[in-house]
């Protein structure tokens, strides 16, 4: 307790602050669909952001986040409007989201027309 004593008051805010971040930063690296909505606007200008129910944007941290998930939300998201079976990966882009995760991947919602036998 003689740190806490001795220490200066910047040095503690700089530290208490590092320790609260770091400690609700976990919920910060999930990926999530770039897709907000513009309440009121018609249909062809409602959402903001790059996603749409055809073109899925997912942002993510590379380091944290594993392919298969990135994969999966985006499969998710074209399953959830009914565009398509699949993503398909468009892109890929550095420093397009925040900072937690600046990763963006661009999809496409693809049907897959296989006849089976």
């Amino acid at each position: 307790m003689e740190f806490f004593k001795l220490a200066s008051a910047n040095f503690k805010l700089i530290i208490s602050s590092a320790l609260i971040l770091t400690l609700s930063a976990c919920s910060f690296w999930q990926p999530y669909v770039d897709r907000r909505r513009n309440a009121g606007n018609p249909p062809d200008r409602l959402y903001v952001g790059r996603s749409t129910p055809y073109n899925p944007s997912i942002c993510y941290n590379g380091w944290v986040s594993d392919v298969n998930e990135v994969q999966k939300l985006a499969d998710e998201e074209c399953l959830k409007y009914k565009t398509g079976d699949k993503a398909v990966l468009l892109q890929t882009s550095s420093f397009d989201c925040k900072i937690f995760v600046p990763s963006r991947a661009n999809f496409k919602c693809e049907t897959n027309n296989k006849i089976s036998e």
